[in-house]
């Protein structure tokens, strides 16, 4: 997934059926009106061999959810508890998506095929289960700039409008409604572990972590790293390696993701789940996305922090198959591998060979002072820094990796600030003109080949 995707045979795999007893709850999709496909990711499609089906076959199977050949009979609501602002709520789950298919690509490594917006499950409480087709546009844009910037993301592979009116009380109503499906690399999250230690599931959450290691592999622990035997402190190593490095690529991308909840929190190490985010307008650290983080719990400065405390309440979760020393452990390298991942990112983004952790943590200072200083949006700097063009202070002393993509040489780089978000949407909604998104797609992709593969940490597979 970190990767430019490469064409596959379509090979359905469901290794999630061995847990679905008590992992989540068979449901059937909603009954939409209408099914008018509105976007269709066939770069992603061809990763799994899906990018031969016909519109009519295309939205069969993700307008209508009849399922895949040979793959899940019917769609899994998962079930998980989760801190939600850090407070506890044991009443969540899958509440507007599901599981849909599990297969794997090119490479060997399993992927989910998983829903927003396709029906209320047991867990929708008082929801519709529905999703707003301006959620849908929003998730297409967050999800391609965060690709085309290095960020290990979801990819939205399918929108459909689904002809319902919805009514939010946070958007102009009624609005168009739509059924979204992502392509992840897994939906197991931090919460489902909370949710099993709650319930003191001592044999199924044994069970979930040799799944975590079976699907999401990754390197083994330090050699000197207490219990690096026990399956769960070897996955405890594994989610503090993702999750650090996550939390320093929104950072460099100038990204703040507004909701990061432990159910947000995925082990595969993958960013998913986009509401209300948000890119950075200036390097602001106090910046939030959300209208409803009174307090900045989730700012854009404390994006390390939040995932460092979601990491803590894994560690608790884990408590129930192995001793606390090994987990602290495991956590105590959170901050130094952060550092790394900044260092390593930053210099990327700047399109520069690393120089060591002490130059590259000068030089990620240096850097954060000049945005500071300037009020120019973290894009521009970037841009216009790219390969030690306009090098000074720290910079001058890097050496430039090649780069001769025409995209350098644009007048202004690509971004994604909510004024150009809510134009693409206001587009659709007024005029119902598609091609700004089209655009703003090809755009962003076009972007992501200049920057090339980002960096791959520890820890993901």
């Amino acid at each position: 997934m970190r990767d430019e995707p490469q064409a596959a045979s379509y090979r359905p795999e469901t290794p999630i059926a061995a847990l679905a007893e008590w992992i989540g709850d068979p449901v059937a999709p909603g009954d939409f009106p209408e099914t008018k496909l509105r976007f269709r990711n066939d770069r992603h499609a061809a990763s799994v061999g899906l990018d031969n089906f016909s519109e009519k076959e295309w939205i069969r199977h993700f307008g209508r959810f009849e399922a895949l050949p040979d793959n899940l009979p019917q769609p899994l609501a998962l079930r998980y508890h989760g801190h939600q602002f850090r407070v506890y709520n044991p009443e969540i789950g899958d509440g507007r998506g599901f599981l849909f298919a599990q297969l794997r690509d090119g490479a060997g490594r399993l992927l989910d095929l998983g829903t927003k917006g396709s029906g209320q499950t047991p867990w929708s409480r008082d929801g519709d289960g529905r999703l707003t087709l301006k959620g849908a546009v929003r998730e297409i844009l967050a999800t391609e700039m965060l690709e085309a910037l290095g960020v290990y993301t979801s990819k939205t592979f399918s929108v459909v409008e689904t002809g319902e009116s919805l009514w939010r009380g946070d958007e102009p109503s009624p609005t168009r409604s739509a059924v979204m499906t992502r392509l992840s690399h897994g939906h197991i999250r931090i919460g489902t572990f909370q949710r099993l230690l709650a319930l003191e599931e001592r044999a199924h959450m044994a069970q979930l972590v040799d799944y975590c290691l079976k699907q999401f592999p990754g390197p083994p622990p330090p050699e000197d790293a207490p219990g690096r035997e026990e399956p769960a402190v070897r996955l405890m190593h594994l989610v503090v390696e993702r999750l650090a490095d996550l939390a320093a690529s929104w950072m460099v991308a100038g990204f703040v993701h507004g909701v990061l909840n432990t159910d947000n929190m995925n082990i595969s190490g993958e960013s998913f789940d986009y509401g209300p985010w948000r890119f950075l307008p200036k390097w602001d650290p106090a910046f939030t996305a959300a209208y409803f983080d009174h307090q900045g719990l989730y700012a854009f400065g404390r994006q390390p922090e939040a995932l460092h405390w979601n990491c803590g309440q894994f560690a608790i979760a884990l408590r129930l198959l192995t001793d606390a020393p090994p987990l602290i452990a495991a956590m105590d390298r959170f901050g130094p591998l952060y550092m790394e991942a900044i260092g390593r990112r930053w210099c990327w983004r700047l399109g520069v060979e690393s120089r060591g952790a002490e130059a590259d943590a000068a030089l990620v200072a240096a850097s954060e002072a000049q945005l500071r200083e300037s009020g120019i949006t973290p894009d521009e700097f970037f841009f216009r820094h790219r390969g030690k063009r306009a090098a000074e202070g720290a910079l001058a002393d890097y050496r430039p990796l090649p780069s001769d993509h025409p995209y350098w040489s644009d007048q202004a780089p690509q971004s994604m600030l909510i004024d150009e978000v809510e134009s693409i949407w206001s587009a659709i909604d007024q005029e119902d003109d598609w091609q700004p998104l089209v655009a703003k797609v090809a755009a962003l992709r076009r972007m992501g080949e200049a920057h090339g593969p980002a960096p791959a940490p520890a820890g993901h597979a």
